[in-house]
């Protein structure tokens, strides 16, 4: 997905939350329905509870809509992602109250992930250089394989990414350095596409 389409989709859906923040459930419904399963693939950084993943999620977009007069928007799958993450770990602050001192990351290394594709069935079959890149990211560290997602899976910017995960620009930047060494060194000579696109990072 190219900058342009990411740029058209926003807008699409840029439309579709003003219809919402004027009271338009329809809208809203479509709104969140174009959201939930990135979303779900997203919160599955974090935990592999299904359960409690779609519970969350439904919470999420149950804020978003009784705040949604208040709310300013500019692109729409960081704020959704954000409301996500923020909700996550205020349920897991919640669950356990001894850990409401802990940051997000420390947070994120106590949740049980599996993949970044968590327990979404693929859609389509996947090659095996494909496979084996899917299996080389779920051996990095959770941080990173966080922004690996966000950056090659959502096309999210560098900015953005650091907004949603609250962090400096220059962090993110050095988050995927190492996650793309890591992964020079797991794949060698398939993982070369990525490393064509750190050129713009």
């Amino acid at each position: 997905m190219n900058r342009q389409h990411l740029i058209e989709e926003n807008q699409h859906l840029l439309s579709l939350w003003q219809q919402a923040q004027a009271g338009d459930k329809m809208a809203f419904c479509r709104l969140a329905e174009s959201q939930y399963r990135s979303m779900f693939r997203y919160a599955t950084n974090f935990t592999s509870d299904t359960d409690f993943i779609k519970d969350t999620i439904q919470e999420v977009f149950i804020n978003i809509w009784e705040k949604r007069q208040t709310i300013t928007i500019q692109f729409v799958a960081v704020y959704f992602f954000k409301s996500l993450r923020n909700q996550l770990f205020q349920e897991f602050r919640r669950s356990k109250p001894s850990l409401s001192s802990l940051e997000a990351d420390e947070l994120g290394e106590l949740s049980d992930w599996q993949t970044i594709e968590g327990n979404i069935t693929q859609e389509e079959s996947e090659s095996e250089s494909q496979l084996k890149l899917r299996q080389a990211v779920d051996l990095l560290p959770k941080r990173q394989q966080e922004v690996v997602f966000l950056k090659f899976y959502k096309n999210l910017d560098n900015e953005q990414i650091a907004d949603l995960m609250e962090i400096n620009r220059q962090s993110v930047a050095n988050l995927l350095y190492r996650a793309l060494t890591a992964l020079k060194g797991q794949l060698s000579s398939s993982i070369g596409f990525l490393f064509a696109i750190i050129q713009t990072l």
